[in-house]
């Protein structure tokens, strides 16, 4: 393993063999990083110039063969960001600029270009590309060997190239706890919003007129109307 002068490992963070970790990067107590992975070296963006930009990895990630996170740039926020407790399957790649929340499962070859956000308990699934300043919602779920090139929303079923949402993640959902009251109000949201022969502006004011007392349905709803790329449907 080769660890540049400028990295902090937590306490427990275990590197097996051939791992490469540079730059202004930190990784969180308790992150296990698998042979060939390399972390926090310069980015794939030509207007790179060799600018003081890093790499912030949180606790207990699990960062599996070939998994290749790159530092940020001075145009991009200046930091590639991932939270705790995430699971980068073999191969997976995480480019510069990204903001990955906690929980969050990458699977093989799944890949994040520059400046992509994405959220709480999110899934990538394996050989899927997300285009750049595309976010990926809470708990949202992205099929196998999809191309996502909007706004996924949280708590959706996104499979295709290019990418359609198929509704509410309703198996998800359950998995996780959600009641079934709250199951209920997103479904009927993502009616209006996929189902409903109206356009997003009109699905959206449907869903604040039909659907009340629900915070999963108001964060559905902000995801959409703070979209500058819009959302799959």
């Amino acid at each position: 393993c080769t660890v540049g002068a400028q990295v902090t490992l937590g306490d427990g963070v275990r590197l097996e063999s051939h791992v490469v970790v540079d730059g202004q990067t930190t990784v969180g107590e308790g992150t296990h990083v698998f042979p060939f992975v390399s972390l926090g070296l310069p980015p794939q963006d030509l207007k790179y110039g060799g600018e003081m930009t890093a790499t912030e990895i949180g606790k207990r990630n699990q960062i599996r063969e070939f998994v290749t996170v790159h530092r940020g740039t001075s145009g991009g926020g200046g930091i590639t960001r991932i939270g705790d407790d995430n699971l980068f399957m073999a191969q997976a790649h995480v480019a510069h600029d990204c903001q990955i929340g906690n929980n969050v499962i990458m699977a093989n070859a799944a890949t994040l270009a520059g400046h992509v956000e994405v959220a709480d308990r999110a899934n990538v699934g394996a050989y899927s590309g997300v285009h750049q300043f595309c976010r990926v919602g809470l708990e949202s779920f992205i099929g196998g060997y999809s191309v996502v090139v909007k706004d996924a929303p949280p708590f959706a079923i996104i499979q295709g190239n290019h990418a359609k949402c198929f509704g509410l993640n309703r198996v998800g959902m359950k998995r996780r706890g959600y009641s079934a009251e709250t199951i209920k109000k997103l479904n009927h949201a993502f009616h209006l919003l996929l189902s409903a022969k109206l356009n997003t502006t009109q699905a959206v004011e449907k869903i604040r007129e039909e659907i009340a007392d629900s915070a999963e349905v108001d964060l559905l709803v902000d995801f959409i109307e703070t979209s500058k790329r819009g959302v799959v449907k």
